[in-house]
């Protein structure tokens, strides 16, 4: 059985504040592309419950580190289904530690995968809740498509809008740890008013330009100070493309709006020559996600 685990972006990032559980209360508007890894899950019978984990990708783990094998093991327990297990192979595209919520569409993707392999019924709600058991961006990844996530990622709205335009992602040479980013986050940069009701009304006018306008990352300054290569690159990208160049979650990947294919592969052409991490993609809508 094949899943398909794609990548989102932010459109806003808003830190509101640290909760008493040690996470941030965030307010952000979230949307998949369709840059994906391929999840194939296969049942395995037997007396003795076992998840096994391959992939060819060499930067990963493959035990109960990776958030793949994680799900796995809260759908099982969740279910009360202790007979049998699954072979996940994983076909890995997006970048990792990239801001993208690979990871945990990974997780999402296992998820989905797993009901159906095991007929279980489980809603996309119940999956939704599942996953937020293995992280926080895991929710938005079972429903995909567009959304405001608050709380810490995991409390969703899902968002309608006819939006059609493309994105060039550029994932810088390095790893950028978000729980380190986080950290050096000063109560001065959090945000008092959310960006996510003027970002929706932007996209459910279907106004790229006005998306564009309405970005915000409370994430990126704070990302570029740590790793200053990257705000060089950044500039260095808006030269030469003549748009505004934008950072998802907390980095490095950085993106380009584009409103058509053309003109997406015209900028994708161009940043060829700053790294080898470069993709085009398009804006995923949720009725295609499914």
């Amino acid at each position: 059985m094949l899943e398909q685990a794609y990548a989102k972006i932010n459109l806003t990032l808003d830190v509101l504040g640290r909760r008493s559980d040690g996470y941030h209360e965030v307010d952000m508007v979230l949307q998949s592309v369709d840059l994906s890894d391929q999840i194939w899950l296969e049942r395995l019978d037997g007396e003795d419950q076992r998840i096994v984990m391959e992939s060819a990708a060499t930067n990963i783990p493959l035990d109960g580190r990776n958030l793949a094998v994680a799900a796995a093991q809260v759908f099982f327990r969740k279910t009360d289904i202790h007979l049998g297990g699954v072979h996940i192979h994983l076909d890995k595209h997006i970048p990792v530690a990239a801001g993208l919520a690979g990871g945990s569409s990974d997780a999402a993707a296992v998820l989905r995968g797993l009901n159906r392999l095991y007929q279980v019924g489980l809603s996309m709600e119940d999956l939704a809740t599942l996953g937020a058991e293995v992280g926080s961006d895991v929710p938005f990844c079972v429903y995909g498509g567009c959304a405001v996530a608050r709380g810490r990622g995991e409390q969703l709205t899902r968002v309608t809008h006819g939006l059609r335009g493309w994105v060039v992602l550029l994932k810088p040479p390095l790893f950028v740890s978000t729980a380190d980013v986080y950290q050096a986050l000063t109560p001065a940069r959090y945000s008092s008013v959310p960006t996510s009701d003027a970002m929706v009304e932007a996209l459910q006018l279907g106004d790229i330009s006005l998306v564009e306008r309405r970005f915000f990352n409370g994430l990126q300054p704070v990302t570029l100070e740590m790793y200053p290569e990257v705000a060089v690159l950044k500039q260095r990208m808006e030269q030469v493309c003549g748009s505004r160049v934008f950072m998802s979650g907390s980095g490095p990947t950085l993106f380009v709006l584009a409103p058509t294919q053309a003109s997406g592969q015209r900028i994708y052409n161009a940043f060829r020559g700053f790294a080898k991490d470069v993709h085009l993609v398009r804006l995923l809508q949720a009725e295609e996600f499914h």
